[in-house]
């Protein structure tokens, strides 16, 4: 896992994995958390922590690797998990934002 991350809602924070798409050009930051879940903050708590770690790490991140990404997906989950694979125990929270002249824009679905 690496360094932790500082986010505007001082829970401790650590990216454990990136995962880049060629193919959609969509980069996926993967963050613990391990607060979060039952006693611990919801997604309302952590909600502007989304736009910080894509602004604030995920962009600068790419941009050292010259990487074009088309959309950034930023998840936080309680424990490490196993991509594409189904953990009912974790908690997770995932929110996608789209690239603009160098901006992240959050995806309304």
């Amino acid at each position: 896992m690496a360094d932790p991350v500082q986010v505007p809602s001082g829970e401790d924070v650590a990216l454990y994995d990136l995962i880049l798409e060629p193919e959609t050009r969509i980069a996926r930051f993967r963050f613990v958390v391990p607060a979060i879940g039952p006693g611990g903050p919801g997604y309302a708590e952590l909600e502007a922590d989304f736009t910080h770690l894509c602004e604030s790490y995920a962009l600068p991140a790419l941009a050292e690797t010259s990487w074009a990404a088309r959309q950034i997906v930023i998840s936080m989950s309680n424990r490490e998990t196993e991509f594409g694979v189904a953990d009912y125990d974790a908690v997770q929270f995932f929110e996608a934002f789209r690239v603009e002249s160098g901006v992240c824009v959050w995806e309304q679905f």
